[in-house]
């Protein structure tokens, strides 16, 4: 059975590929987390987004996986 709520392996598997929809669709995944990530005192600072979604990016392109 799938989860739903996961992200699909495949889709992970073109994202580290370097596929750009693939890489788009993980960072959406993520959004909410990000935005979470970059509260502080109930303000987003509006550097921290974008810095957490280049390391996600830099992350996920180094990535392997043994498939």
């Amino acid at each position: 059975m799938r989860n739903k709520k996961l992200i699909p392996f495949e889709v992970i598997q073109k994202a580290v590929a370097g596929e750009p929809e693939a890489v788009d669709a993980v960072l959406r995944y993520y959004t909410a987390h990000i935005k979470y990530l970059s509260m502080y005192k109930g303000h987003i600072n509006d550097d921290t987004p974008d810095r957490l979604k280049a390391k996600l990016v830099e992350a996920i392109l180094k990535s392997r996986f043994a498939c």
